[in-house]
């Protein structure tokens, strides 16, 4: 069964960046469509980016779009997210998720699709 791992969250001030990686274990990364999402205090958990398992391709939210950057290494069996030019609003506790989801749209795929999650990584942005 796939299991996930984040790490690289912390606290950064407004501007700054941070890489978040997801390191899977238990099985391969190639045939599943992997996700990053976030849930900050009171609110829903939203899908910041996601690659598609059928063609590479990344898909981002509106709101960290030229900002993040989503990228998969399939032989280390980890998925990274670049977060430059961090905002307040960006804090949250960041979460990657995986499943066998074939994309037939651009779009992030919604969180209950999603059967493996990791156990979230922390990102504060405040001076």
């Amino acid at each position: 069964q796939l299991q996930l791992v984040e790490s690289g969250g912390g606290l950064v001030q407004p501007g700054g960046s941070l890489r978040l990686s997801c390191a899977a274990s238990g099985s391969a990364l190639d045939y599943y469509t992997i996700a990053w999402f976030r849930q900050a205090p009171g609110k829903e958990r939203e899908g910041v980016a996601c690659i598609a398992s059928n063609n590479g391709r990344t898909y981002y939210a509106d709101s960290v779009k030229g900002r993040f950057a989503m990228s998969r290494d399939n032989a280390k069996k980890v998925v990274y997210l670049q977060m430059d030019s961090l905002r307040p609003e960006d804090t949250g506790v960041y979460y990657c998720a995986a499943e066998h989801i074939t994309l037939g749209s651009p779009h992030i795929p919604s969180a209950v699709l999603f059967g493996s999650w990791g156990q979230g990584t922390q990102v504060t942005v405040a001076s």
